[in-house]
């Protein structure tokens, strides 16, 4: 059973070439074949796009818990407090 791909709609795209070691390229051939996707540049792009979303949650959290320690600071909450808020937040 083949995945179908979504339409990416009419964002722009651009052209990218990277250079990586042969065995990683028949690596992902061979995963793309297991999971039975349109090929390895599909498998990539999925695996960019689990390591991105990953990363934009983690940054958002990051700023986030900026965000609440400069409030808390700006009403002279306790340093200790906002502590215990930042890092319950990130």
């Amino acid at each position: 059973m083949k995945k179908e791909i979504k339409p990416t709609g009419k964002r722009p795209l651009t052209m990218i070439s990277m250079r990586m070691p042969q065995e990683v390229l028949r690596d992902l051939k061979r995963v793309a074949r297991v999971k039975e996707m349109s090929g390895y540049q599909a498998l990539i792009k999925f695996y960019v796009g689990q390591g991105l979303r990953k990363d934009l949650a983690e940054l958002r959290r990051e700023d986030a818990a900026q965000k609440a320690k400069g409030i808390l600071e700006k009403h002279k909450v306790d340093p200790k407090v906002i502590e215990e808020v930042v890092a319950s937040v990130g």
